[in-house]
């Protein structure tokens, strides 16, 4: 059992992806003791890129990763939406560093975790350590691995994802919902493009049933990224696996009338994986007694708004303020604070998700606003309740 620290909150982190890496590196900056927990044996770096929009680039500088990242990401011009086949531009927002207060970056996903590890001392990172049980009392929680080891803490946080033990065991099970949808996507050296160059925005083409979005991962355009979304049968649907690979020509054939720029992209493609898109229905709570929940744990999303790791990474400075707020003491009244906070915001960022409509064009008023979304600082934002205006935007494309 690890030592604790007498007079300074130990906090516990299940969960060593985006989300638990990022709100291990908040609570230390926060002046926490923390001790991470991570099921795998090691961290592997999965073939996929990543969008870290001006909302989550300013917990990243929060953090002290931010220039690592700019050293080696794309910058793209813009979001530029475009139609499927005569290529019409539907929608497009230039994203200036200064339109939001920080930059828009496109990146490996592998590269953000680096950046988010290198904020936390890998003494403090503990591989191979599924979790099996927790038990709470009045002043603490026990955490039971299945190696046979235990580990005490003051609180714990599941950021164990979107397959989440912890909140199997604060809420019971749960099935996965899903709409007949899968993605496929490929992360590949621009060698291979033979000179093509995809363009300085990230592009996302749309269908009448479909949709693929494209960008450069790295500074000097080396690396580009595509990632789908496309009907799929439902035998398919019960897998939620990043690494299944899948048949590039059944990619191919699927956007065969797609414009000459997303064939030629997926032709110079040597190869690609695909996992089902999936959702789950909100709960009901985030939090149990000295346990809570964080990023897809608790609020998994589709990817159409990449959203889903920028929440998390929000979650994580949120979360961190309210617990220094307390000063560590009322860790249960702290994460009624964030769950307050948080939900109406990342459930509004869910619903717009999963009707895939968000920047498809033809939006007026409070749809075309994306201030909202972007601007937001979780650092700064008063940790109070959000609200929300509902928008009419939440029609399936």
């Amino acid at each position: 059992m690890l030592e604790r620290h007498i007079g300074k909150p130990h906090i516990a982190v299940v969960g060593a992806g985006m989300g638990g890496l990022a709100v291990a590196a908040t609570l230390r900056r926060a002046g926490f003791d923390i001790q991470v927990y991570e099921q795998a044996s090691r961290f592997a770096r999965i073939g996929a890129g990543i969008q870290m929009m001006p909302n989550s680039m300013k917990v990243l500088r929060g953090i002290g990763v931010e220039e690592r990242l700019r050293n080696t990401a794309f910058a793209p011009y813009s979001h530029l939406n475009r139609e499927w086949d005569t290529g019409t531009v539907m929608r497009e927002l230039p994203m200036p560093e200064e339109l939001f207060g920080a930059p828009y970056l496109c990146m490996h996903r592998g590269d953000l975790h680096d950046a988010l590890a290198s904020a936390v001392p890998a003494e403090l990172i503990h591989l191979s350590k599924k979790l099996t049980g927790l038990d709470q009392n009045g002043t603490g929680v026990k955490l039971s691995f299945a190696d046979g080891t235990t580990a005490e803490a003051d609180a714990v946080i599941g950021a164990d994802g979107v397959h989440s033990l912890v909140r199997g065991l604060l809420l019971g099970p749960d099935k996965p919902i899903h709409k007949g949808r899968i993605a496929y996507r490929a992360a590949f050296s621009a060698e291979h493009m033979k000179g093509y160059d995809i363009g300085a925005s990230r592009t996302k083409w749309w269908g009448t049933d479909r949709h693929i979005v494209m960008y450069y991962t790295r500074t000097d355009r080396s690396e580009l990224y595509f990632v789908t979304s496309v009907p799929e049968s439902a035998e398919w649907m019960t897998q939620e696996s990043w690494s299944a690979k899948g048949d590039v020509n059944e990619l191919r054939a699927a956007y065969a009338g797609f414009h000459q720029d997303v064939r030629t992209v997926l032709g110079a493609c040597p190869d690609c994986h695909k996992w089902a898109i999936l959702e789950r229905a909100p709960l009901p709570r985030w939090s149990d007694g000295r346990v809570v929940l964080l990023g897809d744990a608790c609020h998994p999303m589709t990817p159409y708004m990449a959203q889903g790791a920028a929440t998390a990474i929000e979650d994580a400075a949120i979360l961190a303020r309210c617990l220094e707020a307390v000063k560590g003491e009322d860790i249960e009244g702290a994460f009624s604070t964030y769950e307050a906070h948080r939900k109406p915001r990342v459930s509004r960022i869910q619903t717009i998700s999963s009707a895939n409509t968000w920047m498809k064009g033809g939006e007026t008023g409070k749809q075309a606003d994306t201030s909202w979304l972007y601007g937001y600082d979780a650092w700064n934002v008063p940790l109070t309740p959000t609200v929300y205006d509902p928008i009419p935007e939440q029609k399936a494309a």
